[in-house]
């Protein structure tokens, strides 16, 4: 989380001509309500059953970027989904970017309490929970056209100015 999976894959959607998807946009428009009101009202489980089964609908389709929330990657039927139907990208940034860049946000139940303290421990427990991915990018020092310059290169894609 606040390491620019939406900002970049928007912008990486752009430039391939492609649709972009959120896939937690995607679970609360299914669900009609916020992730903070399925957390709070339901628990962390049963979001993360609803972020499976909406990771397995949506990851299926072609010509897409999606961007998963943060903590997709810990349910291994997840992790086998994004690989079977993608390239799979792990963005990472310092604990100080993150808590810059999501201080602001109140839609991010994980964080309640001690914003700094919570970024840390998350950071630490998922520590190795994005190695799966094919490739890893720090986006603390990079912009946004920068990180997408590198997905296009590392996946070997072609955007829409070079068809």
């Amino acid at each position: 989380m606040g390491t620019g999976k939406s900002t970049v894959g928007k912008k990486l959607a752009e430039r391939l001509g492609w649709q972009f998807r959120d896939s937690d946009a995607v679970l609360e428009e299914d669900e009609q309500t916020s992730i903070s009101a399925l957390f709070q009202n339901h628990g962390e489980a049963h979001f993360r059953a609803l972020e499976t089964k909406t990771l397995a609908r949506i990851l299926t389709a072609r010509d897409q970027v999606v961007a998963t929330g943060g903590g997709a990657v810990l349910a291994e039927t997840n992790r086998n989904c994004m690989l079977q139907y993608g390239f799979v990208v792990s963005l990472q940034a310092t604990a100080e970017t993150i808590i810059q860049r999501v201080s602001m946000d109140t839609n991010r139940p994980l964080l309640q309490g001690n914003l700094e303290e919570r970024v840390h421990t998350l950071m630490d427990q998922r520590k190795h929970a994005y190695d799966f991915a094919h490739i890893s990018i720090d986006t603390t020092e990079l912009t946004e056209d920068q990180i997408a310059d590198r997905i296009i290169q590392q996946a070997g894609l072609v955007t829409e100015r070079e068809d």
